[in-house]
């Protein structure tokens, strides 16, 4: 079976004021949460529980509507299945 992805989308840029300037404007992940994504690679199954958890966190701070197109079109592009979390959201 084909491994997911990570949520990362590639922009992975650090720039908005306040709390939210932590997370990354592609995709919601902090520096931490792409080391330990990065980790993740290697195990399929936990990658998808990653994957809905960074959704989660997407939902909860907003301004991430294009975060999914680009994802999906990653998987496309992979030829991997869509986690359940990245297909539902949005």
């Amino acid at each position: 079976m084909a491994k997911t992805p990570s949520p990362c989308i590639g922009v992975c840029k650090f720039k908005r004021p306040g709390p939210a300037g932590a997370h990354c404007i592609g995709c919601s992940m902090t520096k931490g949460q792409k080391k330990i994504g990065k980790g993740l690679k290697k195990h399929g199954g936990a990658m998808a529980d990653f994957v809905a958890l960074v959704v989660a966190q997407q939902q909860a701070m907003g301004r991430y509507t294009h975060w999914r197109p680009a994802y999906l079109k990653r998987c496309l592009k992979k030829g991997v299945p869509v986690p359940k979390a990245a297909r539902d959201a949005g």
